[in-house]
């Protein structure tokens, strides 16, 4: 499971190091694409594929389906970290997601997101006090 927040830094040519917690599990390879509120999401390659079985069995006839999956797929790109733990994102995601050289990674459970600095700074500032006030259950059954 991914778990907690990290700042690494983005170099010239688009490489990232992964968080040393996640290095291990993200080692023989990973998925990089877009994500919700324009961050990126990056799955190990085997949850990636293992998700992608579960798309082939979702109606085509949907559009909605179809949209979702032609955004995510499309964009996704498979990637090897090298030695040094670092990771390149493509251009097409750096730009969907406004990163420049301050990022902010969190671990999502199944996934890790790849914000940038401020974005997630003004995300969480918006979300927080929500969550913090929360009464009710979100997750039937969860809390």
């Amino acid at each position: 499971m991914f778990l907690g927040t990290y700042t690494p830094k983005l170099d010239d040519k688009g490489r990232m190091f992964l968080p040393a917690k996640f290095r291990e599990r993200l080692a023989g390879g990973l998925v990089v694409t877009r994500g919700q509120e324009h961050c990126l999401y990056v799955y190990p390659q085997a949850e990636f594929e293992r998700m992608a079985t579960q798309w082939q069995s979702t109606p085509t006839s949907s559009r909605a389906v179809r949209d979702y999956q032609r955004v995510l797929l499309s964009g996704a790109s498979d990637e090897v970290p090298d030695k040094q733990g670092r990771v390149t994102i493509p251009q097409i995601l750096r730009t969907y997601a406004g990163l420049s050289t301050e990022c902010t990674v969190i671990g999502s459970g199944n996934h890790v997101e790849v914000w940038d600095s401020d974005a997630w700074t003004t995300y969480l500032a918006q979300t927080e006090e929500a969550f913090a006030q929360q009464s009710e259950e979100v997750v039937p059954g969860l809390m």
